[in-house]
């Protein structure tokens, strides 16, 4: 089920040159009278014209076969890398009664089958259970990776007179790369495509698009025609902008939470690291809701285009 993670870190890429900086780790102790002179000479740029924030864009680590590697790329590795590992170690010697990391898997899968169970129903669940188990566990494990100390604060930078700076840091989150949600969404969309298709079929697919709903006769049986398909037509333009807003609201949200711990970093010098804890805690939570946000999303809007299938399946039961 987690060999998804592997393919979809496979879109994760941007183009970016490195800085042939030396690596360094951010620190407070840099010597501030020693920056202040340096730029007063003019070989340090003022504090007013330095860039605040993490930057929108993933940088280029290096190349492999003429591919770029970027810092957020390495991220997703690292966490599909961990996740196949662990599904591996846990499952090759099942127990009757699990016990340790095997509860664990059972109790996670197991409230997730049923959690989508209630949503979306017996049917449906069993042909695509193993997309929306794979999509959470892989947002919620890089969001809360992307929230471990040395993730954006190691890497190649200057010194400023507040500290040094770091200008491109060695690992990024893999989640505030709008390359790596954008992936997941447009996987979700090409899946969304086949699993309509196949549970109601091309016929199905467009009626539940243009047909009317409802009993009419006469008159109001053409007109319910001409407003539906209007209907229709607005609801291609929604299904159509569908992976934007998931690729957005994933990215936006955990690229605002690590730019919020960057600022607190920076706030009040010398008390940073106090000051990102609360934070932190507060980014844990919003890297749980995002992933249930993203699962329950693209688990609704399957739902929504093949529930009748489903209600067709359930009363002939």
């Amino acid at each position: 089920m987690l060999l998804l993670a592997a393919v979809l870190v496979g879109f994760n890429a941007d183009l970016k040159p490195a800085v042939g900086a030396p690596l360094q780790v951010a620190s407070g102790t840099s010597s501030s009278a020693e920056a202040t002179v340096r730029e007063q000479a003019g070989l340090l740029p003022s504090v007013s014209e330095e860039e605040h924030g993490l930057s929108e864009k993933a940088d280029e680590i290096t190349r492999f076969l003429g591919f770029p590697v970027t810092n957020s790329m390495i991220v997703s590795w690292i966490v599909a890398l961990g996740l196949i590992l662990f599904a591996q170690s846990v499952t090759r010697n099942m127990k009757q009664v699990p016990e340790g990391a095997q509860n664990f898997l059972e109790w996670v899968v197991g409230g997730l089958y049923n959690f989508i169970e209630g949503i979306i129903g017996a049917r449906l669940t069993e042909r695509t259970f193993w997309f929306f188990a794979t999509i959470f566990i892989f947002i919620l494990s890089a969001n809360w990776m992307g929230l471990i100390p040395g993730v954006g604060s190691i890497g190649w930078g200057h010194a400023t007179a507040h500290g040094f700076k770091i200008d491109q840091p060695l690992l990024r989150g893999a989640n505030a790369d709008v390359n790596m949600t954008l992936a997941m969404a447009l996987v979700f969309f090409a899946l969304w495509i086949y699993w309509s298709l196949r549970e109601v079929g091309p016929l199905g697919f467009l009626k539940e698009l243009f047909g009317p709903k409802g009993e009419n006769t006469g008159f109001m049986k053409w007109l319910m025609m001409v407003v539906f398909f209007a209907a229709g037509c607005l609801e291609i333009v929604s299904i159509l902008f569908r992976p934007v807003s998931l690729t957005f609201r994933l990215y936006g949200n955990v690229f605002a939470g690590e730019n919020m711990l960057d600022a607190m970093v920076t706030l009040v010098p010398g008390l940073g690291w106090l000051l990102q804890i609360p934070f932190y805690f507060l980014e844990l939570l919003m890297g749980l809701v995002q992933a249930v946000v993203f699962m329950l999303l693209t688990a609704v809007f399957t739902f929504l285009m093949c529930q009748h299938e489903e209600v067709s399946a359930s009363a002939h039961s």
